[in-house]
């Protein structure tokens, strides 16, 4: 495509901050080409036409103009806005910190469709279901996406797939038996909640009533993921106050 050609996409806003006085650099994970930042021109006025469409969360069809080093957004037409999330503090900052991992990950100009959905996914998710696990699954799928899936069929170390599995380590790879544990103790319904999360039964996971085993994958979800972008989520924070 060549520059000053006008383009279309669906996108996710991932965040903004300003540029000037009215405008803002919104940075949008999108469907056809990755992630992308773009000048949405004058949306910090009263009566900008779309400027409460471009924030965080929102899925919108999108036209841009590209630009020489920053495209401009010229149309946005809200999809889905989340409004439960938007006015849920507490599933707004989840939220936050899922969009937050996912503006980490991907890189402008690399198409990742599967990151789009997965994203997509979880926002819907989480507008549905007040499940403390919606966000430590997300962290979770993210990582065995990345190809950091952590072993929890299996002692990640010795193999024993009969051994009870009692720890968790980063280093080693995932779930480990009393023989080989290091890391942090995992109970066993954590261990059953990292098994349903990672083997196919998500739905029975986000079922599941909130307990200590909940805090538990969520605990270890956000070590893994920070291990993995080798820094804190800003976002995590606000889930901790």
């Amino acid at each position: 495509m060549s520059r000053g050609s006008i383009y279309r996409d669906e996108g996710i806003v991932l965040r903004t901050y300003k540029l000037g006085e009215a405008d803002r650099i919104v940075v949008f994970l999108t469907q056809g080409r990755g992630k992308v930042r773009a000048v949405a021109k004058g949306v910090r006025k009263t009566k900008s036409k779309f400027g409460s469409r471009l924030e965080p969360t929102n899925h919108c069809a999108l036209q841009f103009y590209e630009g020489r080093e920053l495209d401009i957004v010229t149309q946005a037409e809200s999809i889905d806005h989340f409004r439960v999330i938007r006015e849920d503090l507490d599933r707004f900052a989840r939220a936050s910190a899922m969009l937050e991992t996912a503006d980490q990950l991907a890189q402008e100009g690399e198409v990742n469709p599967r990151l789009f959905q997965m994203v997509l996914g979880a926002l819907r998710t989480l507008e549905a279901s007040d499940s403390p696990l919606v966000t430590p699954a997300f962290f979770w799928k993210v990582l065995a996406l990345e190809g950091y899936r952590p072993e929890v069929d299996e002692c990640a170390l010795c193999g024993d797939e009969d051994a009870p599995l009692v720890a968790f380590d980063l280093d080693s790879g995932g779930l480990l038996c009393r023989t080989c544990r290091r890391g942090t103790a995992v109970s066993p319904e954590a261990a059953d909640l990292l098994q349903q999360i990672l083997g196919g039964r998500l739905r029975e996971a986000l079922a599941a009533e909130a307990t200590p085993a909940c805090a538990e994958v969520d605990h270890l979800a956000t070590r893994a993921v920070e291990h993995h972008l080798e820094r804190r989520l800003r976002s995590v924070t606000v889930l901790d106050h």
